[in-house]
């Protein structure tokens, strides 16, 4: 798991929290029922009336997505294919047959098995294109469910100031009150404002951030299945994959 995502949300609400106490605050004080309640499920409902019901229904698969998911790592596919292409070179692309099962990744495992069955390279292209196209618009609106989020969050944490602000004026005729009550009503504000730029639109970034990843994990299985069913020598093709990983990357590895 890349823990980037809770780290960094950890981060943010301990550096909130701390400087609430460094100024005299009291912490408890903010960790208001009602404002809450209204903030999270005021932002499920306004963002599940702006899209499809089944993107809403996905929202704890993508959350988990989100907060757990592995570490992406091209040069691992890139092994795979080079060991791949160097049996195929020697014994024929039907040899293949046996290692293919074995696959993990459920992508370049297909791409093999096109290849294998005889289908044209052309058409093995436009087939996995269009898998990895399909998979980029789904993540592109699991992502977008989060940025509304993101958006709605403030407006709604403003309703519920505007709320606790009537409820205010209808206590002016006891003033040691108002404190308090003005104090309370501004919490929404707060909470609209901290979840949609601590949680929802960081998590936003990074369902994108992750798409772009397995997108490109699944662009080197896609050039590398062609190269095998082309014959391609083996370090030709680990050369080739390995130019389309960021540099970085291979850093990584190497350490």
């Amino acid at each position: 798991m890349d823990p980037a995502s809770l780290a960094g949300m950890g981060l943010s609400l301990v550096a909130i929290f701390v400087s609430m106490i460094m100024e005299g605050g009291n912490p408890a004080s903010i960790l208001l029922p009602a404002p809450i309640i209204l903030v999270i499920f005021g932002t499920l409902g306004t963002a599940m009336a702006g899209g499809m019901l089944k993107d809403s229904l996905g929202l704890i698969n993508l959350i988990k997505k989100a907060v757990l998911s592995k570490k992406v790592d091209g040069t691992e596919i890139i092994d795979v294919v080079v060991k791949l292409a160097d049996r195929a070179r020697r014994e024929g692309l039907l040899a293949l047959e046996d290692e293919a099962k074995k696959v993990d990744d459920p992508f370049l495992r297909k791409g093999l098995e096109l290849a294998i069955d005889g289908t044209d390279s052309e058409e093995v292209r436009e087939i996995l294109e269009a898998e990895i196209d399909t998979k980029r618009k789904a993540d592109k609106a699991g992502a977008k469910i989060f940025n509304d989020m993101g958006g709605f969050a403030p407006t709604i944490g403003i309703i519920g100031t505007v709320l606790g602000l009537v409820h205010v004026l209808e206590n002016l005729s006891d003033p040691s009150t108002l404190g308090e009550l003005i104090a309370g009503a501004f919490v929404a504000t707060l909470f609209g404002v901290m979840t949609a730029n601590v949680i929802w639109l960081p998590m936003a970034n990074r369902l994108k951030r992750i798409s772009e990843l397995e997108c490109e994990q699944m662009q080197l299985a896609l050039e590398g299945v062609l190269a095998i069913q082309a014959g391609s020598n083996p370090r030709l093709v680990a050369r080739k994959l390995r130019s389309l990983v960021p540099a970085s990357a291979e850093q990584d590895k190497a350490a």
